[in-house]
């Protein structure tokens, strides 16, 4: 098929016309306004190719509502004794970049370009995007980040230095957002170890329907500043 050359105006078709692999169509460009523009309207980013940013719209979608998470009875252990302290927006940086710096997928390769780490600070610096750190004492044990709008927030990419880390970081964000009235987090594609958290499939269509009424909530923008109360 022939891949749709995205305008420079930051405007994307209807991701219903998406190809059998989610693939919406690709820019030139990853500015701050495009990413803003593609996660209202339920697109996001994948990767970076000679140049070319190629946006996507999967069908069916990974989702969590916070409403379903679950805690496994292995990471209460890590809550009651408090094993990793938890804080938001204190190094988007070196969040990034350790999530960055993890090789995936079958070309043990980074998706997560130069690019596009200068594209999610920007959009940090502008209080869209969001990182959760997670520290064993001084140490940054593992941390994840992603992008809030209205009462949804699209998680990005997470990475752990110690085991669990990024899992109580993923868990205490939920729980928090939860509190702040934001309950669909977008978890993008299938991965068993969301769906042990409660995350599941959903149609495109119904995923559609639900963010375009979480935009009628205005956007919890700026720093956010952490708190388990």
């Amino acid at each position: 098929m022939n891949i749709p050359l995205l305008p420079k105006t930051p405007v994307f078709p209807d991701p219903n016309l998406a190809d059998a692999d989610g693939l919406v169509g690709i820019s030139e460009d990853i500015r701050p306004v495009r990413l803003l523009a593609a996660y209202k309207n339920g697109i996001f980013p994948w990767f970076e190719e000679q140049g070319f940013y190629f946006w996507f719209s999967p069908d069916p979608r990974m989702v969590l509502l916070a409403d379903e998470l679950k805690i496994s009875k292995s990471m209460r252990p890590y809550f009651n004794q408090q094993k990793f302290t938890v804080t938001f927006d204190t190094c988007f940086s070196e969040v990034i970049k350790n999530c960055a710096s993890i090789p995936r997928g079958p070309e043990n390769s980074s998706w997560i370009s130069a690019n596009f780490v200068d594209a999610y600070t920007q959009l940090h610096a502008q209080g869209y995007a969001h990182s959760v750190e997670v520290w064993r004492g001084s140490e940054l044990a593992g941390g994840l980040y992603g992008v809030s709008l209205g009462a949804a927030f699209f998680g990005e990419s997470m990475f752990s230095k110690v085991p669990n880390a990024s899992k109580f970081g993923f868990i205490s964000l939920v729980k928090w957002l939860k509190q702040k009235g934001i309950g669909l987090i977008d978890c993008q594609v299938y991965t068993a170890h969301l769906a042990r958290m409660g995350a599941k499939e959903i149609p495109r269509k119904t995923f559609l329907e639900n963010l375009k009424e979480t935009q009628n909530q205005t956007s919890m923008a700026g720093h956010w500043i952490y708190s388990s109360a």
